[in-house]
This record gives C-alpha cells, structure tokens and sequence, in this order.
C-alpha cells in the first residue's frame, strides 16, 4: 500500500454575483456525511489537476468549466476513512444553467450558493470535518477580493 497521500482537485465555482457554489454530501456517504462541500474528488490515474476539475465539475454539476480563476490552496487532511490526502482547490468559471445543476443521484442531497456574509452555514457538522469547508470557502473569498471582484 503506498504511503503517499492521495491527491484530490476541488472546483470552487464562482456565479457572475461572485457568490460560491456548494452541494450536501448524502448523509450515507463514508467522508463527511451529511457536509457541505466543494465539488471535487481524487485524481484519477495519470490525471493532472486542471483535468480533474474539468471532469468532477461536469460529473457533480452537468456544466463545463469555461475558466479557471486561479488557486485557492492546498490541503491536507486524513480522512474518517484513514486515508492522507492533498487537495489543490481552484476558483472556476462554469458555462450551463446555474439554477439547475445536475447533482449525482446518491452522492449530493441538495446545493446552495453562498455569499461570504453566508459561509456559517459550512459550519453544520463541523466535527466530523474538522471545519476544512469552511476553511477552503474563507480562503476562497480572500482569493477572489485579492483579485479584485
């Protein structure tokens, strides 16, 4: 088994109000039930980050990304599931009807899109997640005033 971290790309999808896109795990999904998150997953194998993102947004949301804004961070946690990761997050532009995503049938319960003045609700279910969510959507808001929306 390899001891290297398992790597992971998260899209935090920007709307033209600059507000932050982000979907309820299913409360029987293994990390971070019943959580809010960003879209994103693992890379798959020879996968770059960018690719990543462009295949988990159109997977999670039925969109494309048209535009990435630019890095968010990167982060590394272990999961419930006992296994490291890094995940590299990235600010996107997405093309398709963003009223109406087509979240993954088991996987997603709902989506939200969040102002900054809204982030306390990435708060729900802080222990089982530590609080990263949060986390990734302040440094996010940072990111996008750094560049000047």
């Amino acid at each position: 088994m390899s001891t290297e971290p398992l790597r992971c790309a998260g899209a935090l999808i920007v709307d033209d109000d600059n507000r932050l896109f982000f979907q309820r795990r299913s409360p029987h999904r293994r990390l971070f039930p019943n959580c809010w998150d960003v879209v994103g997953g693992h890379l798959e194998s020879g996968e770059d980050v960018e690719a990543a993102l462009r295949r988990e947004v159109t997977e999670e949301t039925g969109w494309t990304v048209s535009q990435l804004l630019g890095p968010v961070g990167e982060y590394r946690y272990v999961g419930d599931d006992g296994l490291a990761r890094i995940e590299y997050d990235w600010l996107v532009r997405v093309e398709g009807d963003l009223a109406r995503p087509r979240l993954e049938v088991g996987k997603h319960t709902e989506f939200r899109w969040l102002a900054e003045e809204d982030v306390a609700l990435l708060d729900e279910h802080r222990d089982v997640n530590d609080g990263l969510i949060r986390r990734i959507a302040d440094e996010a808001f940072a990111a996008l005033r750094a560049m000047g929306r």
